[in-house]
């Protein structure tokens, strides 16, 4: 049972509203319909806590910047007493196009190094994650810079749209088994933000 959501991003201002903190922007937007604040952890995290029917969920900011997020995942595993069965990790995906999800159980990194160094560090890919599309890269584009960067105007609203719908598919697995969450999120045509 999911007891630990994770969201992979960079911290600090400079980053906020970048194409590659979208998992900080979903566990923003839960962490605020809660109505609950983050607070610095032990360790290289912030985390905040909230109470639902008898459940203590915990969502989580790593602060070792993207590329290790792994070493924050491992800590909060360590700390909390938790498995690689308690935790959804919510990240951005330059494969998806921007406005898709997916949901899946496990999985390669497809190329992003948060979840690499996640996978590497918890020696495992069974980590259920939720995966939000922030693609296509454009030609000609440098990668690095593309998700580092902020949204352009035309984009904002589809990427408001998936920021509420990440959220609503957090929220349903909470409560739902993973496979019936895939059902309503990953069909095709999938609840996008079209």
């Amino acid at each position: 049972m999911i007891s630990a959501i994770i969201g992979l991003g960079n911290i600090g201002k400079k980053y906020a509203g970048t194409r590659h903190n979208l998992g900080f922007e979903v566990i923003n937007l839960i962490a605020r319909k809660w109505g609950i604040e983050p607070k610095a952890g032990e360790d290289d995290y912030y985390y905040a806590v909230k109470e639902d029917d008898n459940r203590i969920i915990r969502l989580f900011w790593p602060t070792t910047y993207m590329n290790n997020s792994g070493t924050a995942v491992k800590q909060i595993l360590d700390k909390f007493g938790l498995s690689c069965e308690n935790l959804l990790v919510v990240y951005d995906d330059i494969n998806l196009p921007l406005g898709k999800m997916r949901i899946r159980k496990t999985g390669s990194d497809g190329g992003h190094n948060g979840m690499s160094s996640v996978i590497y560090d918890l020696g495992t890919e069974d980590i259920l994650r939720l995966r939000l599309g922030i693609g296509p890269l454009p030609d000609g584009a440098d990668q690095v810079d593309f998700v580092l960067g902020k949204f352009n105007s035309d984009e904002v609203e589809k990427f408001n749209k998936m920021l509420e719908k990440g959220a609503k598919a957090v929220l349903y697995l909470l409560r739902n088994r993973p496979e019936e969450a895939m059902n309503l999120y990953n069909r095709n045509p999938a609840p996008n933000c079209d």
